[in-house]
């Protein structure tokens, strides 16, 4: 697969902390890798990163682009979604939709028109008669119309219903993805975008501290619901994260062959959401 984001030692200091540090990653077309973090963690300085929105240090490179040096041209075949869906609130839908055409040479705006004919959007509404989800979905439209290779999400459903993250996913799948594109999502929600993702980095503190293809790394973690008679045999093979309740412990083992673990309990394969946590907390059983 090519390779469309490289990522080098990539650090971003303020003053005496550092918000991003050392971050290596690769990001190759086809892939849809959700960088997963708490609060704090450095994904959104990450990604002002590689759209140019702030100074780094390190080496950044999106399609051939240097993101503080090619920045317009790169924004050509890079389309972003932040958190907060912000459009003005004067201004109609069709009016958006026509801006939009003028000002970006790789926006369709037929493909954005047949988009918002499968929602309950009219071109007329003025963005301030919408709510926040049809917000959403018309900051969508604006994007998926745009023919990119990389699309860069930041939260972007935060605050939504339900019912509204689920369509946003969904329509992202339909409506852009492609094997010849790549996605970054950053989220703390990961058991919402578990089903899309072919890769997953876990930053914390700044730093990347996992990075694999999500079916390798449901392979490498396993879960065990552990016997109560075998849980100090457990803890002799060094679970990174137990945890009981009414009366049932579990415990989550990082590399350990399955037939030591079948002696247990009952073994089943993890979330990313219980490999997260696991991984974050790190635990000494």
């Amino acid at each position: 697969m090519t390779s469309l984001i490289n990522i080098s030692n990539l650090t971003k200091q303020y003053g005496e902390k550092s918000a991003v540090d050392n971050v290596n990653l690769t990001v190759k077309a086809g892939q849809i890798l959700g960088l997963v973090g708490p609060n704090g963690a450095g994904k959104t300085t990450c990604l002002q990163a590689l759209l140019g929105l702030t100074d780094y240090q390190g080496e950044v490179d999106i399609l051939g682009y240097n993101p503080k040096t090619q920045r317009t041209e790169m924004l050509n075949d890079v389309a972003y979604i932040a958190d907060v869906a912000v459009l003005p609130k004067w201004m109609k839908v069709s009016q958006a939709l026509e801006y939009m055409a003028g000002v970006h040479p790789n926006f369709n705006q037929s493909k954005a028109e047949e988009f918002l004919a499968k929602t309950n959007i009219s071109q007329k509404s003025q963005i301030k008669q919408l709510s926040k989800g049809m917000i959403v979905q018309v900051h969508l439209a604006l994007i998926l119309a745009i023919d990119a290779k990389v699309l860069i999400l930041d939260e972007p459903t935060l605050g939504l219903d339900i019912l509204t993250r689920r369509q946003f996913y969904s329509h992202l799948l339909e409506d852009f993805y492609t094997q010849e594109k790549c996605i970054i999502v950053t989220t703390h929600q990961i058991e919402e975008i578990e089903h899309i993702l072919t890769d997953v980095a876990f930053i914390q503190s700044g730093s990347i501290v996992l990075c694999e293809d999500t079916e390798h790394i449901k392979e490498r973690f396993k879960l065990v619901s552990v016997n109560q008679e075998s849980i100090e045999q457990a803890k002799q093979l060094k679970p990174i994260f137990s945890n009981s309740l009414m009366g049932l412990t579990t415990m989550l083992f990082d590399g350990v062959e399955q037939e030591s673990l079948s002696r247990l309990g009952n073994i089943t394969s993890p979330t990313l959401a219980d490999i997260f946590v696991g991984v974050m907390t790190k635990e000494t059983c």
